[in-house]
């Protein structure tokens, strides 16, 4: 009798904790809809997009790995930076690879011969990387990235490198 009586107790038990249980999940899945719904509501406010935040990150992917030739500019640079508050000279060693849609008209005129514009390139680089400080740079890389690509598409006036890679970065 007394192991029949602990059965039910323990089926009770049981019952309670999978009713507790259920009831807990609606709660937490209804708040984390509704958590999810006011983050979209702001980014919409506040015109975000929720992703990486890169915008050649969209383009690259939009590439298929076929049509991709990566172009790799042979020197490191060694890059001053902007001076900081503490006015203490600061550089920046870096590697950069271009990603080329070899399906674009721009690539047929200019991606054949990349190596013969590589000191514009540089120039371009040396600019960009040079007007941010170290923490600026050390915070924003997609963003140096993103702004050095859009000064190489405006060099060349198009959008056959749809990407910047740094293969090795670092500050002192």
């Amino acid at each position: 009798m007394k192991r029949n009586l602990l059965s039910i107790i323990i089926l009770a038990l049981l019952v309670i904790n999978l009713v507790l249980t259920s009831v807990m999940m609606v709660n937490v899945s209804s708040a984390s809809r509704k958590t999810g719904a006011l983050v979209s509501d702001i980014a919409q406010v506040l015109k975000l997009e929720l992703s990486d935040g890169s915008a050649a990150g969209t383009a690259a992917s939009s590439v298929p790995m076929e049509d991709t030739e990566v172009y790799k500019i042979e020197n490191e640079m060694t890059i001053p930076l902007k001076a900081d508050a503490d006015g203490t000279p600061h550089y920046c060693l870096l590697s950069v690879a271009l990603s080329m849609n070899t399906k674009s008209d721009g690539y047929k005129t200019y991606g054949a011969d990349l190596a013969s514009k590589e000191s514009l390139i540089t120039s371009l680089i040396y600019d960009v990387v040079g007007g941010y400080t170290l923490e600026e740079a050390q915070a924003n890389r997609e963003l140096m990235k993103q702004d050095i690509l859009k000064q190489i598409q405006v060099l060349f006036d198009s959008d056959f490198i749809f990407q910047v890679s740094f293969s090795e970065i670092t500050f002192q």
